[in-house]
């Protein structure tokens, strides 16, 4: 188990970024909880899970080992090619990284849901061969 308080100041920070994107529909906080909320707007319909991480520019290899239960927790919402599950990272800075989690990868995307642009950016970053999310 993690030591530290709940991620309570990451996710109010998420909810203006996640309302950009559409309708939010927060989850009823409870320690068994999938995601945190939910966004509804054009396709995809994305659940995502915030959480504060202190080294928000670590490799994937490490927050794929620090954000194991996460991944898990989103590992277990149905795939769909309309669900997109979101890890969203904040660091105490104030800075975000935003991840989705695909059946054996993940992706780095932008504030929008997007992927990122650019020649490597939009490449998976971490692949199931190397972890197993489940």
């Amino acid at each position: 188990m993690k030591r530290g308080s709940p991620p309570y100041r990451a996710l109010s920070d998420a909810l203006p970024i996640a309302r950009r994107r559409g309708t939010t529909q927060a989850a009823v906080r409870a320690p068994e909880n999938l995601y945190d909320f939910t966004i509804v707007s054009a396709i995809p319909l994305a659940f995502v899970r915030v959480t504060y991480c202190s080294r928000i520019h670590a490799p994937a290899a490490e927050l794929v080992n620090e954000f194991r239960d996460e991944l898990f927790r989103l590992g277990r919402i149905p795939v769909h090619t309309d669900i997109s599950r979101e890890l969203w990272l904040r660091s105490r800075h104030g800075t975000w990284r935003f991840l989705r989690l695909t059946p054996d990868s993940l992706i780095e995307l932008g504030q929008d849901g997007m992927l990122l642009s650019g020649g490597n950016a939009a490449k998976n970053l971490y692949s199931r061969e190397k972890v197993i999310f489940s």
